[in-house]
C-alpha cells in the first residue's frame, strides 16, 4: 500500500476525528485551567508570598534595581522571571491532577463494565 493510500485510510478513519475533537476540547480546557490558576489560585498565593502580582516576580541579573519587571525588560536587562515559571508549574500541576482524576474515573467505569457484579455491590 502506498503512502498516500495509507494516509487516506488514516484520514477517513475515526482516529483523526477523535484527535481533532481532543485537540479542540484540550485547547478550551487549557483556557479554563489558565484562568483558574491566573485568576483564582495565584493572587492569594502571591499575596501570601509578599507580592500582589505573582507573575511580576523576577530577579535582575545585572545587579541593578528596577521599578518593575516591565522596566527591566524595557532596559534590556537580563532577568530570571521566576514568577512566570512558578505560574506555569502550578498550571501544569492543576492540569495533571485533573487529567489523573479523569483517567482514574474512566478506569473505574471500565472495570465496572468488565465486572458488573463488582460495580453493583
Amino acid at each position: 500500500m502506498g503512502m498516500m493510500a495509507e494516509f487516506k485510510q488514516f484520514a477517513v478513519s475515526g482516529n483523526v476525528m477523535d484527535l481533532a475533537v481532543g485537540v479542540i476540547i484540550g485547547g478550551a480546557f487549557g483556557k479554563i485551567v489558565n484562568s483558574l490558576a491566573n485568576d483564582i489560585l495565584m493572587p492569594p498565593i502571591g499575596l501570601l508570598l509578599g507580592g500582589g502580582d505573582f507573575k511580576g516576580m523576577y530577579c535582575a541579573l545585572d545587579g541593578k534595581v528596577y521599578e518593575n519587571m516591565e522596566a527591566a525588560v524595557k532596559a534590556k536587562a537580563p532577568i530570571i522571571a521566576y514568577g512566570h515559571f512558578i505560574q506555569n508549574v502550578v498550571e501544569f500541576a492543576i492540569l495533571a491532577f485533573v487529567i489523573f482524576m479523569m483517567v482514574r474515573s474512566m478506569n473505574k467505569m471500565r472495570s465496572g463494565m468488565a465486572n458488573p457484579e463488582k460495580a453493583g455491590g
